[in-house]
């Protein structure tokens, strides 16, 4: 369907989001309506028939669930099954854009948003209706998932549907876990599926250049730029120029060189140690750290203007042991792999060892399990792999009961913060949210977790 002959309904309680898509829309369709309250969806959708739907993810309203839009969506679904709507979000409720997308939204955008992108996911979203077609399928069969990046529980299936759906954009992305927990083979995943899969992906370990290199790596130098230039050389993002590039443990970049980095990415041009000549670059950028976003969000740690940046959306990567059956997935595919590389049988678990593995805490995540596999295979004499052959290391050990009363100590100050703070606000969920910095959405998981 041509956008000229669409007829669009928004729902927001925002007046300003209204008014912004109102003016932008209303040269470019046939029909725009604005509505602030989603109880008259209903009548909306009894009174007239809609292309295409733009709603909101959240509003000031009676429903208690935290996630109003996806609500408001299946109610649409009810009525009109063959609707396209298109869920209007704020970057920190990602997580359930997507969610709403397994719901039936046709896409979502991020709002603040760019006027043209908009009008590009409405045109997009009326061409696939009109061609009666759905997203293309995620086609895995050139990517490492299923094949390095594995994974059967429902927190890694979410990170799976997420890399379909932000992989072909040209999103910046920051991956959020522990060390050992993945996040390069994320990157990988992305890259593989994108629009821009036959260019070069490069990896750089930000967190590993010293000061003095950090420049002339990203950057790039020209001969005589400093003692040692003895040649001009592109830097990583001349190397990665049309594919992506991934700089790892971006939380550890000092301050200073923050700023270089954000000038870089705005500008869209790199200038090379030792001269003043722009070089353009065009580059998707995919960022990772083992650093909470919360600590990023501290100022005199992280400039908040370079997150923004480097976060259109995130991805936060589980650590092993809240992956559950995982565990087994990954220790039965590091066994076929190293039995392989030893030249062995590929060995079995037996129910003990299972055990074994699965009541371990993983300090060290995948990372650590891959080397105690390893290990269990080159010292095992039978292909049976029993509890005595899986030996964890006494430091990571150490690490675990750490680890365990860090965790047990911080949810007790959560809890308590959180219980104080609604207290404050005499129960209202949203001055709540809104003062501990969180969604609604957010806070309403909390809840839930603490038993609240």
């Amino acid at each position: 369907m041509n956008l000229r002959n669409a007829s669009i309904l928004i729902i927001d309680d925002d007046t300003d989001v209204l008014t912004a898509v109102r003016l932008l829309l209303k040269t470019e369709v046939k029909e725009v309506v604005t509505e602030k309250n989603p109880e008259n969806i209903r009548w909306h959708l009894s009174k007239d028939a809609y292309d295409v739907i733009l709603l909101d993810m959240n509003f000031t309203s009676s429903i208690n669930t935290g996630n109003e839009g996806i609500f408001w969506l299946k109610e649409i679904k009810k009525v009109k099954p063959d609707i396209s709507v298109i869920m209007i979000t704020a970057y920190g409720d990602i997580d359930l854009a997507v969610r709403s997308l397994k719901e039936g939204a046709a896409d979502f955008v991020v709002k603040p948003w760019h006027n043209e992108k908009l009008l590009t996911t409405i045109k997009e979203t009326l061409k696939r209706k009109s061609n009666k077609t759905s997203i293309t399928p995620f086609d895995t069969s050139d990517s490492i998932i299923g094949k390095e990046l594995l994974g059967e529980s429902e927190v890694m299936q979410e990170i799976f549907y997420k890399i379909e759906k932000i992989a072909p954009t040209d999103a910046n992305i920051l991956i959020l876990g522990e060390n050992g927990t993945g996040k390069d083979l994320i990157a990988k995943a992305i890259h593989q599926q994108s629009l821009r899969k036959d260019h070069p992906f490069v990896k750089v370990d930000v967190g590993a250049l010293t000061e003095s290199l950090f420049e002339s790596e990203l950057f790039g130098h020209k001969k005589g730029a400093f003692t040692d230039a003895r040649e001009d050389r592109p830097g990583r993002f001349e190397a990665a120029n049309k594919g992506t590039l991934f700089l790892d443990e971006i939380g550890n970049i000092p301050l200073h060189l923050q700023a270089k980095l954000l000038s870089v990415l705005q500008n869209r041009q790199v200038i090379r140690l030792g001269t003043n000549e722009p070089v353009p670059i065009d580059i998707r950028l995919i960022c990772a750290t083992n650093v909470a976003l919360s600590d990023l969000a501290n100022e005199s740690r992280f400039r908040k203007d370079l997150i923004y940046r480097i976060n259109t959306v995130e991805i936060i990567v589980p650590p092993l042991r809240k992956r559950g059956n995982d565990i087994i997935q990954l220790a039965r595919h590091f066994a076929k792999i190293y039995s392989n590389k030893y030249m062995k049988p590929v060995p079995e678990f037996d129910t003990k060892a299972m055990e074994k593995l699965m009541n371990y805490h993983y300090p060290g995540n995948v990372r650590e399990l891959q080397y105690i596999i390893e290990r269990a295979v080159i010292m095992a004499d039978e292909p049976l792999l029993q509890s005595n052959d899986l030996i964890f290391s006494p430091i990571e050990t150490a690490l675990t009961a750490e680890t365990e009363q860090a965790e047990t100590k911080l949810s007790a100050v959560e809890k308590n913060t959180i219980l104080k703070v609604i207290e404050k606000h005499n129960g209202n969920i949203t001055k709540a949210a809104r003062e501990l910095g969180l969604t609604r959405t957010a806070l309403y998981r909390r809840l839930s977790k603490y038993d609240i």
